[in-house]
């Protein structure tokens, strides 16, 4: 068990696993929305304190014995004593809105002042900061309750090659709720793996370039990749200030439209939300239409396609339903260029060394470490640093200079042109389209320390290094391992993603509840 233990941490899970309850007690929060969640609470049948404690137990029976997901890596140990203070708001005739009491758990790169924020690494074990991120105190003000803190791949998945997704040094490996052999995917694993297994209402991830796409298409879930700028990214340890953003994943796509209301806004200390002025919306539930499909005409994304027979099967039957929803398809041999691959890869390893420097410094006096060269020393003497995996991402990122140098902006502007004004922006305006199609990814690979991931396919690149939005939605199964089919359009249109990602989620349902399969229990079903 990686699960950081304290004494509120011990006597939470121990009042949990004592109290005679067990998962089948808890059956009532299985695949439940925040709409019918809220009803429980409106009719007096659930209270904010049962239902956290509920999910607690969860947590103690599902992630960390019985089956061991490990999806969590921190509980939050103020968890019962907030949801009673949302009950004692609640009697008294004060609602924050749609999450208030609403159970949330949020990826470890999200600053929380009652809990470590380590992205995973040894060398920020102990790191508590000193305010929540923009993100959390966002929540916490809508009267979320952020009961646990999600595992994640050690520094957002930008340490090593190969490595394995769903791996820290201080959480271990995430397993996929499906069949527990298979990897959850994408530095988002823990978020996508619990709110796959409902072990909360929904997940916050983040994304540099498919870190929320994969995990939601390998759990099963609902997951937003927003524009760049819709919600703040400060206090969360950065990758990519051109790529990173936070968003939520959920098992529905009305989830994602409730939750992202209470997300968005304008934040001074993150410039690039000051461009999303006049552009979010502080409701997307009106765009939640089912006939969203209808007159839409769409980009089919053919070079997204090959990867893995069966996931191409289902594609073409999710194109056959969203013809049949009153859509237009329109095929598209396209594919960014060679080079922007490459080009992407250097503004990470620019962005990362003055990203993390920038955090490390922002935590004052309690950093445990001043700067990158430092953590590369810490991985260089700790018993586990490099066990496992190297840090050769770290390396590289240290050799690099600062951001004034011209092979960083030249490398941005060449990805930037290639997938905004000759990518995204110019499909949709030469060819009329409303979005573009694709499939986001093949079924989840082995876990496997030694090669690394296995993952196939993947389209996730040309809306992230654009920095636009993204929406994918499960279209189906391959044997026991779901995949989704993905809509992504130009800035700020989250609005007709999720128009059009509801009406195919309502015409198709294939959405389902993991059962936690070993691999033995998945080869005889």
């Amino acid at each position: 068990m990686h699960l950081r233990i304290t004494a509120g941490v011990i006597l939470i899970l121990s009042c949990c696993l004592s109290c005679g309850r067990t998962v089948d007690d808890t059956a009532y929060l299985e695949e439940i929305t925040i709409r019918q969640l809220q009803d429980l609470y409106v009719r007096g049948e659930r209270t904010a304190e049962q239902v956290t404690a509920d999910y607690l137990l969860r947590i103690a029976q599902l992630d960390k014995s019985g089956p061991t997901l490990n999806a969590i890596i921190y509980i939050n140990p103020n968890a019962l004593a907030e949801a009673r203070a949302m009950d004692a708001e609640r009697k008294a005739g004060h609602i924050r809105g749609p999450l208030h009491g609403i159970p949330v758990v949020v990826k470890d790169n999200l600053n929380t002042r009652d809990m470590p924020t380590t992205a995973g690494a040894r060398a920020l074990q102990n790191s508590i900061p000193p305010t929540d991120s923009w993100l959390v105190q966002r929540l916490r003000d809508a009267g979320a309750i952020i009961i646990a803190k999600a595992n994640l791949s050690e520094w957002a998945n930008f340490r090593s090659r190969p490595s394995s997704s769903g791996w820290s040094g201080i959480g271990g490996q995430t397993r996929n709720p499906y069949v527990l052999d298979r990897n959850p995917s994408g530095s988002s694993a823990g978020s996508g793996a619990a709110a796959s297994a409902n072990l909360c209402v929904f997940a916050i991830g983040t994304e540099t370039n498919g870190s929320i796409m994969s995990p939601s298409t390998r759990n099963g879930l609902v997951g937003l990749k927003p524009t760049v700028g819709l919600i703040s990214r400060s206090g969360i340890i950065p990758i990519s200030a051109t790529q990173d953003t936070p968003g939520p994943m959920a098992r529905s796509v009305e989830d994602i439209a409730v939750s992202l209301g209470q997300l968005v806004g304008s934040d001074a200390t993150d410039s690039v939300t000051l461009a999303g002025e006049g552009k979010r919306l502080n409701d997307y539930t009106p765009f939640l239409k089912l006939d969203g499909l209808r007159g839409k005409r769409l980009g089919v994304l053919k070079r997204s396609m090959g990867f893995h027979g069966k996931t191409d099967s289902l594609f073409r039957q999710a194109l056959r339903d969203i013809q049949a929803q009153g859509a237009e398809l329109v095929d598209l041999d396209f594919t960014i260029g060679n080079d922007v691959g490459p080009a992407s890869f250097q503004v990470l390893l620019y962005e990362f060394k003055a990203g993390v420097n920038g955090y490390l410094m922002s935590l004052g006096d309690k950093a445990p470490v001043k700067d990158l060269a430092a953590i590369i020393a810490f991985n260089k003497q700790d018993s586990l640093g490099l066990r496992y995996f190297n840090q050769a991402l770290l390396e590289q990122s240290q050799a690099k200079g600062d951001l004034s140098e011209k092979a960083y902006r030249d490398a941005r502007t060449l990805m930037l042109k290639a997938t905004r004004d000759e990518g995204i922006d110019k499909l949709l305006k030469d060819y009329k389209l409303d979005a573009l199609l694709s499939p986001t990814g093949a079924p989840a690979g082995f876990t496997d320390w030694i090669n690394g991931d296995h993952q196939v396919g993947g389209s996730s690149t040309l809306a992230a290094v654009a920095g636009y939005p993204s929406l994918t939605v499960p279209m189906g199964f391959v044997e026991t391992l779901p995949v989704g089919i993905s809509f992504s359009a130009s800035a700020w249109q989250e609005p007709v993603l999720l128009e059009m990602a509801y009406a195919y989620e309502q015409a198709t349902r294939h959405r389902r509840k993991p059962d936690l399969l070993t691999s033995r229990g998945w080869e005889a079903r």
